[in-house]
């Protein structure tokens, strides 16, 4: 019984998947008119990234060339890491441990949690809370094994975050603001994404989803989830997937993995948030009118449950009816 409601959850969700677009050997041309326009995400093959694709490889030709370079980590006893309800730690590593604990985990001798611990790198800037990702001038030992693509205006580039993971490490489901590229080195990673569409039915908190496990969800607490239209691909190194911005997107690293991507401007600069050193914060616009969403919800706390259900959809088709100009 049991198998059976899983195969049928499987083939519900499972209707409802799309691949990636692919494209091959990309220009900047191709991009900027052809794909980037379409809002869609694309896995972009055939690019030339340098020699990191061969040197990367080796964990410790990597490991020696930055060294014990202290960075932040997450460490986590699951591997579905969930910022939600922060199902991990913060601890620190010198680079080159951290390398070798993710790219041999069977031959951890130390430990913060338990043995088979899984770690997590978003490299941040000397000072987390001031300075944006650069991988040009955080690791300046690896610049030169690495050609990240252009694909963006120079002045509109936010940040570029090198991320290392270990093997079977599922990140959680979120969108970012801006739009990103990612470049996969070494391992291979499963990408499953969801139109910015996909909102009502991935139950968000803030940014992230609550839907730990997008696979084998719980379509008792999470019903509309099967509703949510996906796309997925694999990336192998060598890929670059293209996520646009308010995409939201699940990433597992099949294997151990080393990755780059790149964030960038889309908007004009009044859109982005002015204090946000991640790239993550929604424009001040809409910060301002969340809080006045919340204020107008507790104007109408008061009201029996009857008229504030009422009320609460007069505000949802208020907000929808001045979306499309049909209220002055």
């Amino acid at each position: 019984m049991y198998s059976d409601l899983c195969a049928l959850l499987e083939m519900i969700i499972m209707s409802h998947v799309s691949e990636v677009a692919e494209f091959q050997s990309c220009s900047c041309d191709t991009f900027q008119a052809a794909i980037y326009p379409l809002n869609q995400p694309a896995l972009l093959k055939g690019l030339d990234l340098g020699p990191a694709l061969k040197l990367w490889r080796s964990p410790d030709y990597l490991a020696s060339r930055v060294g014990p370079k202290p960075v932040k980590i997450h460490v986590s006893q699951s591997p579905k890491m969930d910022f939600v309800s922060k199902n991990f730690l913060y601890r620190t590593l010198p680079f080159d441990e951290l390398v070798h604990r993710c790219s041999d985990p069977g031959q951890k001798k130390e430990y913060f949690v338990s043995p088979d611990e899984v770690y997590y790198l978003r490299a941040v800037g000397d000072n987390p809370r001031k300075d944006i990702a650069n991988f040009t001038t955080d690791y300046p030992s690896l610049v030169s094994d690495l050609i990240l693509p252009q694909f963006f205006p120079e002045d509109k580039l936010f940040s570029s975050v090198l991320r290392v993971a270990s093997p079977g490490l599922q990140l959680w489901t979120h969108y970012d603001v801006m739009d990103n590229l990612l470049v996969q080195i070494v391992g291979r990673k499963r990408v499953v994404l969801f139109p910015p569409s996909a909102l009502e039915d991935l139950y968000l908190k803030g940014d992230k989803s609550t839907v730990v496990d997008i696979d084998t969800p719980d379509l008792e607490h999470f019903p509309r989830f099967s509703n949510a239209e996906r796309f997925e691909c694999e990336m192998s190194p060598g890929d670059v997937l293209f996520i646009p911005a308010l995409w939201f997107h699940n990433v597992t690293s099949l294997g151990y993995s080393v990755a780059v991507n790149s964030f960038w401007r889309g908007l004009d600069d009044k859109f982005y948030d002015s204090k946000d050193t991640y790239g993550n914060k929604d424009p001040p616009q809409v910060q301002r009118a969340l809080q006045m969403v919340d204020k107008a919800m507790g104007l109408l706390a008061d009201l029996p449950d009857s008229f504030r259900e009422f009320y609460c959809q007069r505000l949802i088709t208020r907000a929808k009816d001045k979306m499309t100009n049909n209220v002055d």
